[in-house]
């Protein structure tokens, strides 16, 4: 008789037809072998560097130099409940259905729509939205390296006004009511050492913008920018092995620096008037639909959803790993981190004030590259005790918050091309992915780079994030069902889907999420980087390729609808097909599969309770029972009749 894998032999099937002879010695074989597909895919060496590879990529830029300024904006401390709102009721679960997806299939972005074909384009825009992200974004650290090797002189280079300033340049040991008297202007005309010195000196910005074209990459940012990529080859090098040892760093000292700076920061004068401006509310903004806009925009950017790098960490899990907890844990520390920097940063932006006998909304000079490039060296120049030390500290920082959220964008490219390409290398992968991103960031290097880096920031990793996600969501819970979605989660962990969960998946996020785009639609605006305003036609580029990433839907459709139609006799029964879960989703590990297999046969009664743990299913036959962490080629059982 022949074995069949997985599976005990037919003959002895319910239903089969082969009868032993009563005096013949049977058989029942059970091999236990895994698929080529799954067969030596990497896991996580402990569930400890799964966690912190999360935490290191949803805590990183985002909290640190862009909410501060987003809660300032849109409210103050009134902001805080929009955000906490939209964290509970669309970012949190988004991210745990995103880790489910991952963890329950073991693939990536791209092949875990086994679970719907006919939507696998989504998995191929969030690729290019994450592509793009993740140029721009090496290239930002290349500046945090630029600026960290700077800080290693006897005076720091933008705490006085060189060669490159201008008449108006404000150094650290000037105020700028002094130097406005001396020159007979007004004080708002000056700027300080540090704004220069970023724009002139290191950025070497053109004033025109992007009118005359793109010149020659600059060769310091250029150099720092191939130091960036290869601290990413070897971080991703080795995969999860790797890049799961390096979180310990990412994630953790990044928290060092921060209460380093806060309590530096609280023992400066003016610290107070500068906390107290952060969080005073301001609560007619609630009643502003662009306050709520922004808190989902903060949430999306800083958790990550959305851009298929949770689905690949969570991929790399063990089956019954307690995603869950990781979840909660995940959310609530990427909140709490986002405060710690709120505060820390106008602790030290009311000491700057306090400095420059002005108020705190006059230092403010915007988020983003302004905060950490011109604020904070501005007042690190200003401390009085060994400003390099805190320099060179906070440049780590940045550094390090890049990498660990680099790392799990570019990590999802290469498991995409992995998962298409089993037998390609994986280092090999990740050396051409690397090259590919350093060549592509030698744009955001030249004068014109910051006016790149603001048209494919918002057309490539923006607004069509909301339009992937909609359709990811309305894939996994109106197409495939929440019901058979929670079915899987509850085989899986062990645990009952509550209420709360399925109204947020199955109507609220989509729900939101389709009108906040709309919304955003509508009020939009032309697209600006300070007071440049980008022309029509560099517009329209920006408008290409978020029309890339978004028709990869229709695209990927089409391309799931005929490659079925041969295999059915009308096309809208190809058409129904692709709908539809395929063989692949479902448990790698061939004793797990079977144990799901008889789980979705079984019967089973209606969910009750909100999120309470269930004992496991009794089975029939107990697969589990053979599994020891290892699998054997085969084993075979002998039973003589």
């Amino acid at each position: 008789m022949t074995a069949q894998n997985g599976n005990i032999n037919q003959g002895f099937e319910e239903g089969g037809t082969e009868k032993p002879e009563a005096t013949a010695e049977a058989t029942v074989e059970v091999v236990v072998a895994e698929e080529s597909g799954a067969q030596g895919r990497e896991q996580w060496s402990s569930p400890v560097e799964f966690l912190l590879s999360c935490i290191a990529m949803s805590v990183g830029l985002g909290n640190v130099w862009r909410f501060p300024f987003v809660a300032l904006d849109n409210g103050g401390g009134a902001f805080l409940i929009p955000y906490i709102l939209v964290l509970l009721f669309i970012g949190k679960p988004l991210y745990y259905m995103e880790l489910c997806l991952g963890q329950f299939s073991s693939y990536g972005s791209v092949k875990v729509w086994a679970i719907s074909p006919a939507f696998r384009g989504v998995g191929y825009g969030q690729a290019i939205a994450t592509w793009a992200v993740v140029t721009y974004y090496v290239s930002l650290m290349g500046l945090t390296v630029y600026y960290f090797f700077a800080s290693f002189t006897s005076e720091l280079p933008w705490s006085v006004c060189g060669k490159w300033s201008s008449i108006t340049c404000v150094d650290s040991n000037t105020t700028a009511n002094e130097l406005a008297a001396k020159l007979g202007v007004n004080a708002t005309s000056l700027t300080s050492a540090a704004e220069e010195y970023f724009s002139k000196e290191v950025l070497q910005k053109d004033p025109m913008g992007l009118a005359n074209g793109l010149d020659v990459p600059e060769w310091r940012l250029t150099l720092c920018l191939l130091f960036s990529w290869v601290i990413l080859f070897v971080v991703l090098a080795k995969g999860v092995q790797s890049s799961g040892k390096a979180a310990y760093f990412t994630a953790l000292f990044p928290y060092v620096v921060l209460f380093i700076m806060l309590i530096r920061g609280a023992t400066l004068k003016g610290a107070l008037n500068g906390v107290l401006f952060f969080i005073t509310p301001r609560w007619e903004k609630l009643l502003e639909p662009g306050v709520w806009y922004a808190a989902v925009d903060q949430s999306f950017f800083s958790l990550s959803v959305g851009f298929g790098s949770i689905v690949m960490f969570s991929s790399y899990n063990s089956f019954r790993h307690n995603v869950y907890r990781d979840a909660a844990i995940i959310s609530v520390t990427d909140t709490l981190t986002s405060l710690l920097a709120g505060f820390t940063t106008f602790a030290i932006l009311g000491h700057l004030a306090d400095l420059l006998g002005v108020e705190v909304k006059d230092v403010v000079k915007g988020g983003g590259t302004s905060l950490a490039f011109v604020s904070y060296p501005d007042v690190l120049s200003r401390f009085q005790y060994v400003p390099q030390l805190f320099a060179v500290l906070f440049f780590l920082m940045l550094f390090t918050l890049g990498v660990g959220s680099a790392s799990a964008l570019t990590g999802c490219i290469i498991t995409i091309i992995c998962d298409d390409f089993p037998n390609f290398k994986k280092w090999i992968v990740t050396l051409v992915v690397c090259i590919a991103g350093f060549l592509l960031g030698l744009f955001y290097v030249t004068p014109q780079g910051q006016f790149v880096l603001e048209l494919i920031n918002y057309y490539g990793g923006g607004f069509i994030i909301f339009i992937l996600v909609v359709c990811e969501i309305a894939a996994v819970q109106w197409v495939y069902g929440f019901n058979n979605f929670c079915r899987d989660i509850e085989f899986m962990l062990g645990r009952k889907t509550g209420l709360y969960w399925k109204f947020c998946w199955a109507f609220l996020i989509p729900v939101l999420l389709s009108v906040i785009f709309i919304y955003s639609q509508v009020t939009a605006k032309p697209l600006t980087a300070g007071t440049y305003v980008f022309p029509s036609n560099i517009t329209a580029v920006g408008i290409c390729l978020a029309v890339l990433a978004c028709s990869m839907v229709p695209i990927f459709f089409f391309v799931e609808v005929m490659h079925r139609r041969n295999d059915v006799s009308s096309l809208w029964q190809a058409i129904v097909k692709s709908f539809k879960p395929t063989a692949e989703w479902c448990p790698k590990d061939p004793l797990i599969r079977q144990e799901y297999r008889q789980f979705t046969d079984v019967n089973k009664p209606a969910l009750e309770g909100i999120d309470n743990p269930i004992p496991p299913v009794d089975s029939t036959i107990s697969m589990a029972s053979l599994h020891n962490g290892t699998h054997p080629t085969f084993t075979q059982y002998n039973t003589s009749v």
